[in-house]
Parts: structure tokens; sequence; C-alpha cells
């Protein structure tokens, strides 16, 4: 849980960052790209990293400033480019809605009463979550992983 707005914003940023480094590896050709037929594939869940922060946002009380494309994109550039933009809206957001007193502010989200920085904590997880499917599928594509926690093999 963040107690800090600042914490979370230098978090977030770190994070937001290395999701893009995973985006900039998908090409379009592989946006189906799926570990078997009926699972998710790499445009899916790059498409999903780029709108589920608007759900996380929403779920603290934040207005964020961007418009997205109702369906999946079929450009992997444009899935990078909405994720930008999403990601430098929920840093701004967060820098001018929140402070270091309504971060621990409790609000109803996912069926209980939690602090607004266990909220965006819970984004940067399921964020990780899905980055982490998507190195898989970029390996199996044939694609280069980048290095998000460490370096890949590609890289040591």
């Amino acid at each position: 849980m963040y107690r800090q707005v600042n914490d979370f914003l230098q978090e977030w940023k770190q994070e937001a960052a290395q999701t893009e480094a995973v985006l900039e590896a998908v090409t379009d050709e592989k946006l189906g790209q799926a570990i078997e037929e009926g699972h998710s594939t790499l445009g899916w869940l790059g498409w999903h990293l780029t709108t589920t922060p608007a759900f996380f946002a929403g779920e603290v009380g934040l207005k964020l400033d961007v418009e997205l494309a109702d369906t999946q994109p079929s450009s992997a550039e444009v899935i990078l480019a909405s994720y930008r933009k999403i990601s430098e809206a929920v840093a701004q957001a967060v820098e001018n809605q929140l402070d270091d007193n309504s971060i621990v502010e409790r609000v109803d989200s996912f069926g209980t009463k939690m602090p607004k920085g266990t909220i965006l904590r819970l984004l940067i997880s399921h964020q990780t979550h899905h980055r982490g499917q998507m190195t898989v599928l970029l390996r199996q594509a044939g694609l280069t992983v980048p290095g998000v926690y460490g370096p890949t093999k590609e890289q040591s």
C-alpha cells in the first residue's frame, strides 16, 4: 500500500517504462500470438494493460484526461501509443487529484473497503502479472524479450 503520493508516482513511472519496453517488442504480425488456441494473445494483453488503468483510477475516484479506442487496435504501435497516453494520464491524475491524506482514505472497491493506496498497489501488481505473461509470449513468438527486472538471455 502506498501512503504517500510520491511513492506511487516513482514506482508507477518505473513500471510504466518497463511495460512500454515490453509493448515496444510486439509486432503487428505477432499480435495474435497465444500460448495456445483460446488463450490471451499478445494483442489482447497489450490492450488490456492499456485499458485497465482507467478502471483502477475510477476505483480510486480519479478523473483521467484521456480517450482510448473502444476496441483493440490492430496495430502494435497504436497500442503502445495508447499505453503511453494512459500511463501519463494516471501519473498526472494521481499528482493533481490525490495528496498524502487522501491516498490513505478508504473507498469501496472489489467488494470491500480499502485505502486508495492499496488499490494503486493492485494496479501495479496487475500490470506486472500481465507483463510477465507477455514476456513468455514474446519468447514463443521469436521476438526479442526486453530485460525488465534483469537481463534476458539475449542481453547476458
